[in-house]
């Protein structure tokens, strides 16, 4: 067996590590701007969409009104996220941004009609569209307090019912004439895309990437029924942490037909952000990790593992093993990690962290998973290789 030294794992986090994130960085700056520009542009035509220079609690007119919150979000993001919080890294070639949405204001998780019979273009069917899944919902007009005019209009709205392929396929055209409109059609072009997801192709100064835009309801301030969280007598995070991540709220994401998906980006944000509060190496781990994932175990432009798969592991892990004592050695913190992606991988099996009822590798192909669960074995059996 070949093992690897502390200081092995301090030449690889400089030369390996920080050489992927200074070329990600470039990237996102590059991309954030120009998609900075696109949503401005789109939302000067339809004020339901905002620029994601909004994105977070920017977006909420209530929040507006809670100083405490908002100095409390901007402190957590201070100097540690040098890019807009709507903007999420899969992997360094594809994105995930949620566009903001405004008009829909008040908020209240009520219990909803079980069926729908109606199609996307409104017609009546006979047989019910099916249940949402677990991290899915509907959304009603009347969940909303204060939904204006705009949201009832038959563009984006069924029988009371936001649609979120509707939504989708309103941002998709306005997105298509901005695009024209900032000139930009050498650098940005809409892609083929299997659902209601907006997809587009962006070249940067050093490669092109994929970005997947989906517009976005952000509810500050409530929490859904379905995020059981924190747990009954967990450590970590500590209850004060906890309350603080739920007050920032939830997102629901048009990228699906009929259903809304649960995200909650901000709360992942500001947990990840404070992850290293008692001085351990949780977040060194976690750097190690991704970029074995993106260089070994699973690489590609649309591995079966994202950075966000490792991000869930990551607060499981934080879980079970809340100490300081506990992510004292870095060595051993990355070999916990690699055997709890392995035991993921073979047993098809990751719990979302805040609705643990849902698989997040339910729809992933066993065979990649397979192929990568492979791979982490043969590093388990010698991690010199790896990292030298």
């Amino acid at each position: 067996m070949t093992d690897f030294t502390e200081e092995d794992l301090d030449h690889f986090l400089l030369n390996q590590v920080d050489l992927r994130h200074r070329l990600v960085s470039k990237t996102v700056e590059e991309v954030q701007k120009i998609m900075k520009d696109l949503t401005s542009e789109v939302s000067n035509k339809d004020a339901r969409f905002l620029s994601i220079a909004n994105s977070g609690v920017h977006n909420n007119d209530n929040v507006k009104d809670q100083p405490a919150l908002l100095s409390k979000w901007t402190a957590l993001l201070r100097g540690k996220y040098a890019f807009n919080p709507a903007i999420q890294v899969l992997t360094p070639t594809l994105f995930l941004i949620s566009v903001p949405v405004k008009g829909l204001m008040g908020y209240k998780e009520r219990r909803t009609r079980q069926w729908r019979y109606y199609s996307l273009t409104g017609s009546r069917l006979l047989s019910p569209v099916r249940e949402p899944e677990k991290l899915h919902q509907w959304l009603e007009l009347e969940s909303f307090a204060n939904a204006s005019q705009e949201w009832q209009d038959a563009a984006v709205a069924i029988e009371g019912d936001i649609v979120p392929s509707k939504v989708a396929t309103v941002f998709r055209e306005q997105l298509e004439e901005a695009i024209k409109s900032c000139s930009l059609t050498g650098k940005v072009s809409i892609l083929e895309s299997v659902g209601s997801v907006v997809r587009v192709a962006v070249e940067t100064s050093e490669m092109q990437v994929e970005a997947e835009l989906v517009p976005t309801v952000e509810l500050m301030n409530c929490w859904p029924k379905k995020g059981r969280w924190p747990r009954l007598l967990k450590r970590w995070p500590s209850a004060e942490r906890a309350r603080c991540i739920k007050s920032f709220g939830f997102n629901l994401m048009a990228t699906s037909n009929y259903h809304w998906l649960l995200s909650f980006s901000r709360a992942e944000q500001v947990l990840l952000g404070s992850i290293d509060e008692d001085g351990g190496c949780r977040r060194k781990c976690y750097r190690v990790v991704r970029q074995l994932k993106e260089d070994v175990w699973c690489p590609g432009n649309k591995p079966v593992i994202t950075t966000y798969h490792l991000q869930t592991l990551l607060f499981w892990t934080c879980e079970k093993y809340p100490g300081a004592r506990d992510w004292r050695n870095l060595r051993e913190s990355v070999l916990q990690l690699a055997r709890k992606l392995l035991k993921c991988a073979t047993q098809r099996y990751l719990r979302h962290y805040f609705v643990r009822s849902h698989n997040l590798l339910k729809y992933t192909n066993t065979n990649e998973l397979d192929d990568m669960a492979k791979k982490i074995a043969e590093f388990l059996e010698n991690p010199g290789t790896y990292i030298h």
